[in-house]
């Protein structure tokens, strides 16, 4: 009697996860294991699945949609393009992904590592005259940190608006919090989604790694950069190189409006921004706003990743610390590889984070198979994401490729056509990868077996990686 009450209950709970698996799991091959798990793993297979299958990211991010965080900007556009917009195929394909449009005039400086990067950030506060707003995923109570700190409250001591916008897992790299640094010098700050037990949240996805800074709606920073003296060379302890990007001109309000949307809902204000002044610059650059996240039916920042590799006709060239590229994005660039472009992908040799290294390796015998050019670059840690197709397209923002960016967070992308941009991108990955390895395909397969069933394993979880 007693088995065959557990026979029952097993196939209750079995059913019941074998349905909703096969309702609402888009990938068939992820359906088609969590079926297996739940009906070969009596009890255990459907909690597993209750707990890790069931994608709450997307129910809990819609939530975040209604009322007054309603994130208008993600809808994209409902019109059709102008012949204008179509005269290439990468400018229709962000035009339909995303809702802000194709900005020209604009001046565009990449400023390596901290010792650039914060010098020129800090200049931008202490020159802002009616609004600052930051936004960062890490920002740490270290000697950089309390720098900014300093230059935001001397900024609101004069009288200009400042918002410090930080997110709630972020904040916790740091052993001493800085929001309470913000909160006693009186500069208004918010945490995104943080983890509490009332109300609960315990939910470590849906992360903001956006990182901007805007002044003035004139000038924004955007990148990959947190702010952190380990991004400092001459910090004791420096482990983290990036690149981050100054830029001036009309996209600025674009990524402030960005910006604001996120602090309204982590803030529960209704800031609102005055109307949008004329910005006028030197610069020839085009510039286009792509925010993503995952509140969204749609993996805006994956397709248009996608999109600009199918546009390549010579070379692409990519700077990621974190490369987990799902089976779309990876076709995309077989196919770009079979077409005869070259693809030169640039990783770190020593990861923060090792199994995402065990499982990105996984994946390097596929991709050297067809000449894609693989480097391992020596530490620090390069947290640098670039993205750059032939002599006038790059991308540049807060997105790694890996699921946790492109379906799990919010993040933002910028898109810049400027031959100039490509040339000095172009000349570092040229410096990096003469310092770095090149992975050869013997290499991979001569691995040891406890190694290639290391790197098989980590890559099953590369979804929730």
């Amino acid at each position: 009697m007693f088995a065959a009450t557990l026979a029952v209950l097993h196939l209750i709970t079995a059913t019941a996860g074998t349905v909703h698996a096969l309702i609402y799991k888009r990938d068939p091959r992820a359906a088609a294991a969590w079926v297996a798990v739940c009906a070969l793993v009596p009890f255990a297979g459907a909690f597993l699945y209750f707990v890790f299958g069931i994608n709450r990211v997307r129910t809990r991010a819609k939530q975040l949609r209604s009322g007054n965080s309603f994130l208008s900007y993600e809808h994209g556009h409902a019109s059709r393009p102008s012949s204008e917009i179509l005269a290439t195929a990468s400018r229709a394909i962000g035009h339909r992904l995303s809702a802000f449009d194709l900005h020209v005039g604009h001046t565009i400086e990449a400023l390596r590592n901290g010792e650039a990067a914060y010098p020129t950030m800090l200049k931008a506060i202490d020159t802002a005259q009616k609004r600052i707003i930051l936004s960062t995923y890490i920002f740490n109570h270290d000697q950089s940190g309390d720098q900014f700190v300093d230059g935001l409250a001397a900024a609101q001591q004069r009288g200009v608006d400042v918002k410090v916008l930080i997110d709630g897992v972020g904040e916790l790299y740091s052993p001493r919090r800085i929001s309470k640094e913000l909160r006693k010098r009186g500069i208004p700050i918010a945490r995104f989604l943080p983890l509490r037990l009332l109300p609960l949240n315990l939910h470590l996805n849906m992360r903001n790694h956006r990182k901007i800074l805007v002044v003035d709606g004139q000038v924004a920073f955007a990148g990959g950069m947190n702010i952190s003296s380990d991004h400092i060379a001459t910090a004791k302890g420096r482990s983290v190189s990036d690149m981050h990007f100054m830029i001036s001109g009309p996209v600025a309000a674009d990524l402030e409006s960005i910006a604001v949307h996120d602090w309204n809902f982590a803030s529960g204000e209704q800031y609102e921004l005055p109307e949008r002044t004329a910005t006028t610059t030197a610069g020839n650059a085009e510039c286009r706003a792509i925010p993503d996240g995952p509140d969204d039916t749609f993996d805006r920042m994956s397709m248009v990743i996608q999109g600009a590799v199918s546009t390549a006709v010579h070379r692409i060239d990519i700077m990621t610390p974190y490369f987990l590229p799902n089976r779309e994005l990876t076709g995309a660039l077989l196919s770009a590889a079979l077409r005869g472009v070259r693809i030169r992908i640039v990783l770190p040799q020593k990861n923060n984070l090792p199994y995402i290294r065990w499982a990105s390796r996984n994946q390097y015998a596929e991709l050297l198979e067809w000449n894609i050019e693989i480097y391992e670059q020596p530490p620090p840690f390069c947290h640098s994401k670039l993205f750059v197709v032939d002599d006038e397209y790059s991308l540049i923002g807060s997105a790694n490729l890996d699921p946790r960016s492109l379906r799990l967070n919010f993040e933002l992308g910028v898109e810049v056509w400027s031959r100039q941009l490509c040339t000095q991108l172009r000349t570092h990955f040229d410096e990096t990868i003469s310092q770095a390895t090149q992975i050869s395909i013997e290499a991979i397969e001569s691995r040891p077996l406890i190694v290639r069933i290391r790197d098989s394993a980590a890559a099953l979880f590369s979804p929730y990686l």
